[in-house]
Formats: C-alpha cells, structure tokens, sequence
C-alpha cells in the first residue's frame, strides 16, 4: 500500500470509517467513527482507502526514505561491511613464507586469513579517509596532501588484486596520464 497522507478517509471492516490524523514510521493514527483514536499499522491488509486530500501534503519520510537513509549513513560510517569474496582458486590454499637462511623455519598462513587481513587493511584505509575528509581542521590542501598517501597506498597493495573474486574490490592506485 502507498504511504497515506494525514486527512485521508479510510474504511476498515471493524472501526467503519475514519480518517488519517498522523503518520509515523509505522503506524497510521486513525480517528474511526466506531472506536475513536487508533493506531494501525501501515501493512494493515484490512485497511481500504475511501478518499485522498485534494493537496496531498508530504508527512515526513516513507519507510523506504528511512531505510536508505540508515543504509547511506552506515556505509558512510563503515557500520556496514561489504562482502568481499576470495577467487574459488585460492580456497583451501596456503601462502608458505621461506626465509632465505635454510636454518630458519618456513611459516604456512592459509589464504583465507591472509585475504582476510588484506580486507581488513582496505577497510582500514577507507576509514581513514573519511576521517580525513571530514576533519573540520585540515584544510582542503591538506587533505589532499594526505590523500596522496591513502592513494599510494592503495597503489602499493594491488599486487594482492589476485586474490578477490570480483574485480569491482580491487585496490586502484594512482592512474597514470
């Protein structure tokens, strides 16, 4: 059902009819002639719509606003972690680290938590730079000037752009002109 504007008259099978005084998040507030005051969900599937307001006027945000909303602000914040997969070729491997000096021991790290380090470090950098975006004392100079670094970092671990499965996670330096 499409988001109701307060002052539209509705009909419910047990309440008669009534019309809209407020809209919440997820509640209609509904004055009925049989009942008074009630508040009804928005997924009310008893809910019919009798009449709309001739001005329609806007009441806060649709469900759907919220919820995109909530997502921007995660992702901006990093509270949402994306999913990144490994190649199916790397599953089950292993990276063996051997030291030049045979009297030394080799290390075995699977590469699962190699990978998963690796993507640790990204989602590191890009908090990073967000803070460095946002920071309300750097200057804009400044800022790119630290950027400069986040870059060449990035620029610095894209030999490990083997390891994703999917080419939209791979790190991306600095473009050469």
């Amino acid at each position: 059902m499409e988001e109701l504007a307060v002052g539209t008259r509705v009909d419910h099978p047990r309440y008669g009819e009534g019309i809209v005084s407020k809209s919440h998040l997820t509640v209609y507030e509904i004055f009925f002639e049989r009942g008074g005051k009630i508040e009804l969900t928005k997924y009310n599937p008893d809910l019919r719509v009798i009449a709309e307001p001739e001005n329609k006027p806007r009441t806060g945000l649709t469900l759907a606003e919220v919820e995109e909303a909530i997502s921007f602000v995660l992702d901006k914040y990093q509270a949402i972690t994306q999913i990144v997969k490994i190649g199916d070729k790397w599953k089950g491997g292993s990276l063996i680290m051997k030291p030049a000096n045979p009297d030394l021991q080799s290390k075995e790290v699977p590469v699962e938590t190699f990978f998963h380090k690796i993507v640790m470090v990204r989602d590191r950098l890009r908090v990073l730079e967000q803070n460095i975006n946002s920071h309300p004392n750097l200057t804009d100079e400044e800022k790119v000037e630290i950027q400069q670094y986040i870059t060449r970092a990035y620029g610095s671990l894209t030999t490990f752009n083997i390891l994703f499965a999917e080419k939209d996670d791979y790190f991306v330096g600095q473009k050469t002109k």
